[in-house]
């Protein structure tokens, strides 16, 4: 079931095992196949494997591009084992939490929640952070692979206001389930978002307001990028997402909450995958220069 039109696609930052961690995840998760992978020569992190990859029919981008952000848990991914929908689930999710496990550390232990028969939060070896739940959702059917956001320090209690927000920036867009802390969960304040999950373009994400000590926050490690067609689309979510004039860099932005997005023009893609080297090295240098991306100026480099 892959969504070839996905247009928000999560990226993920390694130092250097991008196309290794694609693999290691392909090899755990089914219905999973690397798609792409393109080399950038000589920019500011020296060479740069960009990886793209499926994996459960949901599309991902990974760049290994040296040390400069590590993974932590502000960012997430669910995935979702639907006993509906795959016959074997509870052997599965078994399965990928021992693969996970491999060299990584459980955050909250694979066992029976309040919320869920089988659920379980593991940093797997390269840092990433996977939370693996037996489910059946509640109204239409959710994709195996959600990602979720989680707001902790200054930015705990935002969960509403922020999704407020995204569903008035993004189209094709709606709420999902809500549930909210209760009374006498300090330090969760009563009515904050204990869990919640929307759609943007068509795709589902999740988050959380957690008000417990965590020594992490949103970082570029994580971040999704948006596919536009046009310039006047580049232009739109650049225009309503950026709030960090600093963090303005190479089609990336930070908006108010501190998560990261990429908004690139789609076309750039098929100008990595199909360009000679001396194309992608032209591109790549015309970009490097850019804050928000001017698709006329990536063609006019593509041309030569």
């Amino acid at each position: 079931m892959t969504k070839t039109n996905q247009k928000i696609v999560p990226h993920l930052w390694y130092d250097n095992e991008a196309k290794e961690a694609a693999e290691f995840y392909a090899s755990i998760f089914p219905d999973s196949q690397i798609t792409n992978i393109t080399t950038l020569y000589d920019t500011p992190s020296g060479n740069c494997d960009v990886v793209s990859f499926e994996f459960w029919g949901q599309k991902f981008m990974a760049i290994s591009a040296g040390p400069l952000f590590k993974f932590n848990p502000s960012v997430s991914f669910i995935v979702n084992f639907d006993p509906s929908r795959e016959k074997d689930a509870r052997e599965k999710i078994n399965e990928v939490w021992n693969k996970l496990s491999e060299g990584g550390k459980a955050l909250m232990p694979l066992d029976k929640y309040p919320f869920s028969e089988r659920y379980g939060w593991i940093q797997d070896k390269y840092g990433l952070s996977w939370q693996l739940i037996l489910t059946n959702p509640e109204g239409e059917e959710r994709p195996t692979i959600v990602p979720s956001i989680l707001f902790v320090g200054d930015k705990c209690g935002k969960a509403e206001e922020a999704i407020n927000f995204y569903l008035s920036v993004f189209k094709n867009s709606k709420q999902g389930l809500i549930a909210r802390y209760p009374k006498g969960m300090e330090p969760d304040k009563e009515g904050t978002i204990m869990f919640s999950d929307f759609m943007l373009e068509n795709q589902w994400f999740a988050v959380m307001d957690s008000a417990r000590e965590h020594k992490f926050s949103f970082n570029e490690a994580i971040s999704f990028m948006v596919y536009c067609n046009t310039q006047e689309e580049i232009d739109y979510y650049w225009e309503k997402l950026s709030a960090v004039p600093e963090a303005e860099q190479c089609g990336w932005l930070k908006d108010k909450y501190g998560v990261s997005w990429q908004i690139v023009p789609r076309e750039m893609d098929e100008m990595m995958r199909k360009g000679t080297p001396e194309q992608i090295t032209r591109v790549t240098q015309a970009f490097l220069k850019m804050k928000k991306f001017d698709l006329a100026e990536l063609q006019k480099a593509y041309k030569g």
